[in-house]
C-alpha cells in the first residue's frame, strides 16, 4: 500500500510538470530546434547523474537493441519538434488535445503490424476519430487560417511518432526506462547539434527556462515517471496520465490567455474520454495483457 501511494504522488507530480511544458517553450523565445537541442542535452546530463546515483550497472546491449533505441530517440526527438512546432500555430491547449490521440496510433501500428484488434477498441478509436473531426469543424465555423490547420497536423504528426517511440520500446524490454531515456536524449544531441546555435558572450539567453526544461521536464519528470510506472497497476497510471492535458489547457490559459471554443471543447472532450477508454480498458471482457503503456507525455 505504501509503494502504491508513493507511486501516485509520483505519477501525479510527473503529470503536473509535463503539463506546464509548453509555456516553458514558447516564453524561451527561441527556435523550435534550439529549445528541443538544449533539453535534450541538459537532460542527457540530469539522467547521467540520476542512473550515477543510483549505482545501477547500465543495461547490456546488443548492435541491435543499440539501434532500436537509437531509432527511438529520433521518433521521440522529432516528436519534440513537432509538438513544439504546433504550440507556436495553435495554443497549447489544443495542441494536447489532438497529441492526446497517441494511444489510437499505437493501434492502428498494431493493426499494420498484425495484432488483433478487440471490437471494443475499434470503438474507441471511431470514437477518437469522430472528435478530431469535431475539432477540424471548428476550421469552418471561425474561418481559421492555413497556420490552424499546419497545428493541427503538427500535432497529429507528434502523436504518431511518440507512438512509434513506444513501439520500438516494446523491443527494448531487457533495458531499464532510464537507460534507454538517456540513449534517446543522447541521440537527440547528436542530430541537432549541427542546426543549434550556442550562445555568444555577453547576450541575454533564457539559461533559467532552458534548465528548467532540462532538469526538471526532462531528467527528473522521467525519473517520477519510471519510477510511478514501476509502482504502480495499469488502471491507476491510466487515468494519473489524464492529469496531463488538464493542466496544460489550464496553464495555457493562466499564462497566455488561450481557451478552446465550445466546438474544440466538444471535440477534446470525445478525444480524451475515447483515450481514457482505451487506455483503461473500459468495456472489455479480460484483462489486457499489454507490452508497453502508452503514457501521454512529452
Amino acid at each position: 500500500m505504501r509503494d502504491i501511494q508513493k507511486g501516485v504522488w509520483q505519477m501525479s507530480l510527473a503529470m503536473l510538470i509535463s503539463g506546464s511544458i509548453g509555456a516553458f517553450v514558447l516564453l524561451s523565445g527561441l527556435p523550435v530546434t534550439e529549445v528541443v537541442f538544449w533539453r535534450c542535452l541538459i537532460g542527457a546530463i540530469t539522467l547521467f547523474v540520476f542512473i550515477r546515483i543510483s549505482r545501477k550497472p547500465f543495461s547490456p546491449l546488443t548492435r541491435t537493441t543499440l539501434l532500436l533505441a537509437i531509432l527511438g530517440g529520433v521518433a521521440l526527438v522529432v516528436n519534440w519538434l513537432l509538438l513544439f512546432a504546433a504550440y507556436e500555430r495553435i495554443s497549447i491547449g489544443l495542441s494536447t488535445v489532438v497529441y492526446n490521440t497517441q494511444p489510437f496510433m499505437l493501434v492502428i501500428m498494431g493493426i499494420v503490424l498484425g495484432e488483433r484488434v478487440s471490437l471494443v477498441k475499434w470503438g474507441w478509436l471511431l470514437l477518437a476519430f469522430g472528435g478530431v473531426v469535431i475539432l477540424l469543424s471548428s476550421e469552418l465555423t471561425n474561418a481559421h487560417g492555413s497556420e490552424w490547420l499546419a497545428g493541427i497536423g503538427l500535432a497529429l504528426g507528434a502523436a504518431f511518432f511518440y507512438a512509434l517511440t513506444a513501439i520500438i520500446a516494446r523491443k527494448l524490454k531487457s533495458i531499464a526506462p532510464q537507460h534507454i531515456a538517456f540513449i534517446q536524449v543522447v541521440t537527440g544531441v547528436v542530430m541537432l547539434l549541427p542546426l543549434a546555435q550556442l550562445p555568444t558572450f555577453g547576450a541575454e539567453f533564457p539559461w533559467p527556462i532552458l534548465l528548467t526544461l532540462g532538469i526538471v521536464h526532462t531528467g527528473i519528470m522521467y525519473q517520477l515517471l519510471y519510477s510511478a510506472i514501476q509502482k504502480l497497476p495499469t488502471p491507476i497510471t491510466g487515468s494519473l496520465s489524464f492529469i496531463y492535458p488538464v493542466v496544460a489547457i489550464v496553464v495555457d490559459n493562466l499564462v497566455f490567455g488561450h481557451s478552446l471554443n465550445l466546438t474544440q471543447l466538444a471535440g477534446g472532450a470525445l478525444i480524451l474520454f475515447a483515450a481514457a477508454g482505451n487506455n483503461l480498458g473500459w468495456g472489455e471482457k479480460k484483462p489486457r495483457e499489454c507490452g508497453v503503456e502508452v503514457k501521454t507525455v512529452n
